[in-house]
């Protein structure tokens, strides 16, 4: 079987389950284009714990609605997925092997940064799934050497799909329509990050915080961003990176998806 790649995929807003858009669209068809995986592994942005990784252990993963103020049917939604406990503790074997302490969870639950864009890519959540936090507070580089150390699941059939935005400044959030103009500060951050991942500008993307064009004005905090690296790392020295998805959400949202191989 040939390495899976790894993803990074942009959850934008919750809405994304129920709302039409392009971003949707392409997520709806991305899991008919991979091999088909024997479990997942999602790195959400919305799962941060302090000081070290942590692996979900979940055997029945809880569905999470982590978000207020959205429509009801938002909440009564589930992806009941079977959990990955193979998968997860395989995950923080390697981890500790590489010298990085691991936490783990037995309750822990999918956030809506992996069941909305899982619901999308594998309605029928009949693969296993199991959760990998980021670490609040970690650099880019940091989180790079945790997808480094994870390397080998692409070879035993596990999918390391990395879930955030590569843009999100909420503060910007203004009401604007799915399909509101895009600003420039939000365009030309996104030309930066493809020019740079499309080169493979592993400096550059570690450091972007002071070196991409309205870094900090895309990304006050960056959770979102966060899991990029960690699939970045995961797929290996030399990997290259494919967007193979770019949109704009609410003006504010790049939307964009990449495929490391």
């Amino acid at each position: 079987m040939a390495p899976l790649p790894t993803l990074f995929v942009s959850h934008g807003s919750p809405m994304l389950a129920l709302q039409d858009s392009p971003a949707r669209r392409f997520l709806q068809q991305l899991g008919r284009t991979l091999p088909r995986p024997r479990a997942i592994l999602v790195v959400s942005a919305h799962w941060e714990t302090a000081g070290a990784p942590a692996v979900s252990l979940a055997q029945q993963p809880e569905t999470i609605h982590d978000f207020g103020g959205f429509p009801r049917a938002l909440f009564e939604m589930q992806y009941p997925a079977q959990g990955a406990p193979e998968a997860a503790e395989r995950a923080a074997a390697l981890l500790e092997a590489a010298g990085i302490a691991v936490g783990r969870s037995s309750t822990r639950g999918l956030d809506h940064g992996a069941w909305v864009p899982l619901r999308l890519m594998y309605p029928e959540a009949d693969i296993p799934v199991a959760q990998l936090s980021i670490v609040r507070g970690a650099s880019p580089a940091q989180h790079e050497v945790i997808g480094r150390a994870l390397a080998a699941l692409r070879d035993e059939g596990v999918l390391i799909l990395a879930s955030g935005s590569l843009t999100h400044n909420l503060y910007e959030f203004r009401g604007q329509g799915v399909d509101a103009p895009v600003p420039g500060w939000v365009s030309e951050f996104g030309a930066w990050m493809q020019a740079r991942l499309e080169a493979d500008d592993r400096a550059a993307l570690l450091d972007y915080r002071r070196v991409a064009p309205h870094a900090a004005e895309n990304h006050p905090t960056d959770e979102h961003l966060l899991p990029l690296f960690v699939a970045m790392g995961a797929a290996g020295e030399g990997a290259h990176a494919t967007q193979v998805h770019a949109s704009f959400e609410h003006g504010i949202l790049a939307m964009d998806a990449y495929a490391f191989s």
